[in-house]
């Protein structure tokens, strides 16, 4: 009987050491998602631009849908107005860009949590967008108006009235609209938008007939107009929203990124290069 006892006793302790091993080695493993956390804290509280440099790539967030700012041409390029312009101002930095397509309602979550390092894809400065980003200097300047069917008779916003508007989520024009309600939301139905997640979708319903009139972009506009088998079919309106000013958007803790681009953006201008691109993409 007593052996029977002491045997119990050291399976008793055998068992505990294998408890409290097992334990430990659980604590002992790394924590995946702890240390993609503090990667994620380290990129978002400390200038990045010394990473950059030394790894000579930056990756850039864009809506790969937005002509002629970023899109696809028909063999699936990427090409367009903010393409050449970073591109180009990246090489002058020995940088390479690394382009981003990012779905346009998450830019600035995108950025702040260190999946891409900048946003360049006719961003536009908004009072909102200054509390989460750090703007370079205005490089380009656009305001929104309004696509219509020419069949349709739409000719100014007050034509709006109960017909139904779309645009895109998130985006400047989606802003200007809630911003300056007397200019066009007055007019129409329901005084509520239709949104989109690219302005392509938003395009095919106007076609469809599914809404009466699209407020977007005015480059967006002018240029896929341009591009139709038939412009004359269509109506851009322009109204009395503000001109609005286009910007590279970085985290704010990327104060040398900014100043870096800021240079360059300067030379360009002075140069003569910015205009060279503006050339190429909205015309004379």
């Amino acid at each position: 009987m007593p052996s029977m006892k002491k045997k119990i006793m050291v399976n008793s302790i055998v068992g505990g050491l294998f408890v409290i091993l097992v334990l430990w080695a659980i604590i002992s493993i790394p924590n995946k998602s702890q240390k993609n956390t503090n990667s994620e804290q380290s990129i978002t509280k400390t200038d990045q631009w010394s990473r950059i440099k030394k790894e000579k790539l930056i990756t850039i967030g864009l809506d790969d849908t937005f002509v002629p700012m970023g899109f696809r041409d028909k063999s699936g390029n990427l090409v367009g107005f903010d393409v050449d312009l970073a591109t180009a101002v990246f090489k002058s930095l020995g940088i390479k860009v690394k382009w981003q397509p990012i779905d346009w309602s998450m830019k600035e979550t995108e950025l702040n949590t260190g999946n891409i390092d900048a946003i360049w894809n006719g961003y536009t400065i908004t009072s909102d967008r200054k509390k989460q980003v750090a703007f370079s200097k205005p490089y380009h300047k656009a305001t929104q108006v309004l696509v219509t069917l020419k069949k349709n008779n739409i000719n100014k916003f007050s034509d709006m009235k109960d017909k139904v508007l779309g645009d895109q989520t998130a985006s400047s024009g989606d802003q200007t609209f809630e911003q300056y309600p007397k200019v066009l939301k007055q007019y129409v139905k329901n005084q509520k938008v239709i949104g989109y997640d690219t302005f392509d979708k938003a395009f095919n319903d106007l076609n469809a007939g599914r809404i009466d009139g699209l407020l977007i972009d005015e480059d967006y506009a002018r240029y896929y107009v341009a591009h139709q088998s038939n412009p004359s079919d269509y109506t851009v309106t322009v109204g009395d929203f503000p001109v609005n000013d286009n910007a590279v958007g970085f985290r704010k803790t990327d104060k040398q990124l900014r100043r870096a681009v800021n240079k360059q953006l300067a030379i360009f201008q002075k140069d003569g290069r910015l205009d060279k691109y503006s050339a190429k993409w909205f015309g004379n």
